[in-house]
């Protein structure tokens, strides 16, 4: 899929913005639908599968994503003001290796549902609900987290949070909310 946006830099842990939960979006106007481009492009850019608006400096509840599902069926999309559902308990975990655009380099083996579900609506208003398996519920629930002020390496214990982020060359605590 081409992209009309333009690559806007990726902001790495420590920034701000990355850990605190992003405003709701109100306004469906040509600036959101400018955003989304970009945030595409951007995503395309650094090799993402999935990008929150905050990865990109932006406080808003909005995440785009070109990622395969467990077919290996690549799926694309955004939603605006998502909402994650998991299965009920028990549910089957996915425990695969992770990495995030804002925590260049490194991965880190997380444990997570192995489905995963948002609902939300379009650039547009229109209600949205995607269904995910494999690395896409994977990938819902990330850029979830991220616009929940949340990034990958919160979920790891301490010691391999420090471990992944010293060797990001990153900041190995987060700034207080």
């Amino acid at each position: 899929m081409g992209s009309t946006g333009i690559a806007r830099p990726i902001v790495v842990y420590g920034t701000p913005v990355l850990h605190r939960p992003c405003r709701p979006v109100t306004e469906f106007d040509d600036g959101l639908r400018a955003l989304i481009d970009d945030m595409f492009a951007s995503m395309y850019e650094a090799d993402g599968v999935g990008l929150a608006a905050n990865q990109i400096g932006v406080d808003a509840r909005v995440f785009v994503f070109d990622c395969p599902d467990a077919d290996d069926v690549n799926q694309v999309g955004h939603v605006v003001n998502p909402t994650l559902v998991l299965p009920d308990l028990p549910r089957e975990l996915d425990d695969d290796s992770e990495g995030c655009l804002s925590v260049p380099g490194e991965h880190a083996d997380l444990a997570r549902p192995a489905l995963a579900s948002v609902t939300g609506v379009t650039m547009t208003g229109e209600p949205v609900r995607y269904d995910g398996t494999g690395m896409l519920a994977r990938c819902f629930q990330h850029e979830t987290d991220h616009l929940d002020g949340t990034v990958y390496v919160d979920r790891l214990s301490k010691r391999i949070r420090k471990k992944v982020l010293k060797a990001a060359g990153l900041p190995t605590e987060a700034p207080s909310r």
